[in-house]
């Protein structure tokens, strides 16, 4: 496994820690028998993190889509895992700086 596919498996670990509930469901999610499900399924998770202002949608959904995304297309791997990297040390800075009195 090289170093590209290692980090983008920790990607799906930081989400599963995240938001608990998906760890199940992301780890079936995975296998590839799921592809049939999994498509669709990340362009509607993807699309409707787009729409996270709305009431019962969520944040969470984009990376969720990405990463899912990113397991049937493989050249989408390096860039969405960078990307939530990113993300998540950008969020983690903006909650630090906002505790602070």
């Amino acid at each position: 496994m090289s170093r590209r596919e290692r980090r983008f498996h920790r990607q799906f670990q930081a989400l599963e820690r995240l938001v608990p509930p998906l760890r199940g469901p992301l780890a079936h999610l995975r296998r590839g028998s799921w592809m049939p499900v999994r498509l669709p399924l990340a362009i509607l998770l993807t699309i409707g993190g787009l729409f996270w202002f709305l009431p019962i949608l969520g944040l969470w959904m984009l990376p969720a889509g990405l990463l899912l995304l990113a397991v049937d297309l493989p050249h989408l791997r390096g860039p969405i895992s960078t990307a939530i990297i990113r993300s998540r040390r950008a969020t983690q800075r903006w909650l630090r700086r906002r505790r602070r009195p």
